[in-house]
């Protein structure tokens, strides 16, 4: 397991519902049933499918899919709740209903797939989009604020705080970033959220191209020209960043404060001189932060996985135990009725109705009795995993600090070595002029 996937992102964009048509049915199911990213998956509904698994219900739908033109045969949505709520099983099937109610999808043939990580429940739930009686897709227009609204529905129906960006339909949080923002920040195995408020701090307090190149170098990041996207930013490390998405601003703003980018180094000179001035001595220091790092997890991540385990022992043991129990109250709810000519009479006369009806009343009793009862475990296991979150966020906070720290020694260093050349350069200039040729 990745040290990110303890420690990830312990805050939530403020629509909880995102969606989309697609394809993919075998990568998509790989996906939702990958328990190596996650701490516990559950099946909570398989419906209109003759399979009885997830790979062979979406395989079903791929299957009907072939008898159209539709290539998106699919309709993927996941549900978050915002953090620090709890929600049942049935609030998820209730969202589920809601959702297809609102697009036209009601009888499709759906699944349901509840997810934990990091000590929050969230759900998937996956449409198949033909019709199976037209043989025809179901067109989806403008889901995507029919999903905005029931999200805002959602979040009033629970009493959450309603974010601004459900309030307003528009406020965009400026923290907020893209895939491959997160997928970049995660390669170097640093928070993109703490990249991206670098940039943003930095140019907030700089006037011109000089005073942000000195307020980004004291960083650890060190402006170049792009070889396509204008103004760069290269790490210690050599990875690139575009200041325009990095801090959140237009292409045409960033040349008006920085000037053509044509005035900086080329992203090769500037790797070039970064690598010549990065010392072994530096390079062990950053190994030996990140080992320190990474030791320090260790601990953490071994409970991480005990308590998995320990965790999904508890939830098939009472599985187990729920489906012994649901056997021998279903005998004891078949043998209220009689067998053969006596039962034959019963029906006949009407004898046996009540029975019947008591035994659907119970059943239904018992299925509610067993939900509660997951329920209440679910949310017990999740407050032992966010215990353990909570220390892995104080543990993510020394680290960052840690980081900023080191970015601070490097572009010290860094300063150093660039006066020093500085001056060597003037005194041989100086000594030239004199007539000292120091390369005799």
């Amino acid at each position: 397991m990745d040290a990110c996937d303890l420690v990830g992102s312990s805050g939530f964009k403020a629509v909880i519902i995102k969606a989309s048509q697609r394809s993919g049915a075998r990568a998509l199911s790989d996906h939702l049933m990958n328990d190596r990213d996650n701490d516990h998956i559950s099946i909570l509904q398989l419906r209109g499918f003759m399979a009885d698994d997830l790979h062979g219900a979406l395989d079903e739908a791929h299957a009907i899919s072939k008898a159209t033109r539709c290539k998106q045969f699919l309709f993927s949505v996941s549900l978050n709740p915002p953090q620090g709520h709890d929600v049942s099983e049935q609030d998820f099937e209730d969202a589920a209903d809601r959702i297809e109610a609102k697009l036209g999808l009601t009888g499709q043939p759906r699944a349901i797939i509840l997810h934990e990580k990091e000590g929050r429940r969230h759900a998937h739930v996956v449409w198949s989009r033909i019709n199976p009686e037209t043989i025809k897709a179901i067109n989806l227009p403008h889901f995507k604020v029919k999903l905005r609204d029931i999200a805002r529905d959602l979040y009033l129906d629970h009493g959450w705080t309603l974010p601004k960006g459900l309030a307003t339909y528009g406020d965009k949080n400026p923290l907020n970033f893209t895939l491959s923002e997160w997928q970049q920040a995660k390669r170097v195995k640093i928070d993109p959220r703490e990249i991206k408020q670098i940039f943003q701090e930095v140019w907030e307090r700089s006037d011109n191209l000089d005073s942000y190149r000195n307020a980004l170098a004291e960083r650890g990041y060190h402006i170049a020209k792009g070889d396509r996207r204008g103004h760069v930013a290269l790490d210690v490390q050599g990875n690139v960043y575009a200041i325009a998405k990095w801090t959140g601003i237009k292409a045409k703003d960033l040349v008006t404060k920085l000037g053509d980018p044509s005035a900086c180094s080329s992203v090769t000179e500037v790797g070039r001189t970064l690598k010549a001035r990065m010392t072994d001595q530096v390079k062990a220091y950053i190994a030996q932060v990140k080992q320190s790092h990474a030791d320090a997890l260790k601990p953490l991540l071994a409970e991480r996985e005990t308590l998995v385990t320990s965790q999904r022992s508890e939830r098939q043991m009472l599985k187990t135990k729920q489906e012994e129990r649901w056997i021998a109250e279903s005998t004891i709810r078949s043998d209220r009725l009689n067998k053969g000519l006596r039962g034959l009479f019963d029906r006949l006369t009407g004898k046996a109705k009540p029975v019947r009806d008591l035994n659907v009343k119970e059943a239904l009793g018992a299925m509610r009795r067993d939900q509660e009862q997951r329920d209440r475990l679910v949310v017990q296991q999740l407050k032992e995993r966010q215990n353990l979150q909570a220390r892995a966020r104080v543990l993510k906070f020394k680290h960052a600090k840690d980081r900023k720290i080191l970015a601070n020694d490097i572009a010290a260093y860094m300063r150093r070595t660039i006066q020093s050349q500085t001056q060597d350069a003037s005194v041989k200039t100086r000594r030239k002029n004199r007539g000292f040729d120091l390369s005799r």
